[in-house]
């Protein structure tokens, strides 16, 4: 989970949850919107929509899957007040991410309490749908990613086997580079790059990637055709880095 205080103070988020149902944009998907003066920073609507996300991803707790409870969780987790996020978070989910199938309603929960039709209809709680596995997988912080991923890689619409197979091996060796893979695929649907996240198509990533991972691919023929101890030299030169 990214801590807010990172990007945001808790009035900018304040502010954001009581003006954001007023806001009037066309449905898209804000996860790695930044501000326009500075780049490397989140907005309040990209953190709240990543938390939203990635809080979804982490609990089968029907309970913990409503609105309410999301907007709770997430104030908790960064010392707010829930009620001044509510409204973010309210239209997040009806305006954005279940217009564009990224989170669906999955059933009610019967209320003991309250107004007699609502006691009646019950109080809806939510999950990730396909798309939303996805794009909790280009989301860093994201906790138990090997769950996530298992369950995005089942997903019957992911038809193109060799790349299933890849990707379960090359999360074990360069789980960040797994994640990079995912979260260029998200961040051009963001952009409008792509018409839709499913199926994944290696052809379309390939399209938008822009040749990211010659250099890797560059790298990794060179590097199998190198001795053992050519091999060490450029291990100790990439650990300068790191």
């Amino acid at each position: 989970m990214i801590p807010v205080s990172r990007y945001e103070n808790k009035s900018k988020w304040k502010k954001f949850g009581r003006r954001s149902a007023l806001k009037t944009k066309s449905v898209k998907l804000s996860i790695f919107q930044t501000f326009k003066t500075k780049t490397h920073q989140l907005t309040g609507e990209a953190i709240r929509q990543r938390n939203i996300i990635t809080h979804l991803a982490q609990t089968n707790n029907s309970k913990s899957m409503t609105r309410t409870a999301i907007a709770q969780s997430i104030a908790a987790k960064n010392g707010l007040l829930w009620k001044n996020i509510y409204s973010g978070v309210f239209r997040d989910m009806d305006e954005i991410l279940i217009p564009l199938d990224i989170v669906v309603e999955a059933g009610r929960l019967p209320l003991k309490r309250g107004p007699k039709a609502l006691q009646e209809k019950g109080i809806p709680f939510y999950k990730l749908t396909k798309n939303g596995y996805l794009v909790a997988l280009s989301i860093d912080g994201l906790e138990n990613k090997k769950l996530v991923l298992d369950k995005f890689l089942s997903n019957p619409e992911m038809k193109e086997k060799e790349f299933v197979d890849a990707i379960k091996m090359l999360v074990k060796v360069s789980p960040k580079l797994t994640h990079s893979i995912f979260e260029i695929y998200v961040n051009a649907y963001c952009d409008g790059k792509l018409k839709s996240l499913l199926p994944f198509s290696i052809s379309e990533f390939y399209r938008i990637s822009k040749n990211t991972f010659a250099i890797q691919k560059e790298l990794l023929d060179g590097f199998q055709k190198l001795s053992k101890s050519n091999r060490l030299d450029i291990l100790k030169l990439f650990s300068k880095f790191t």
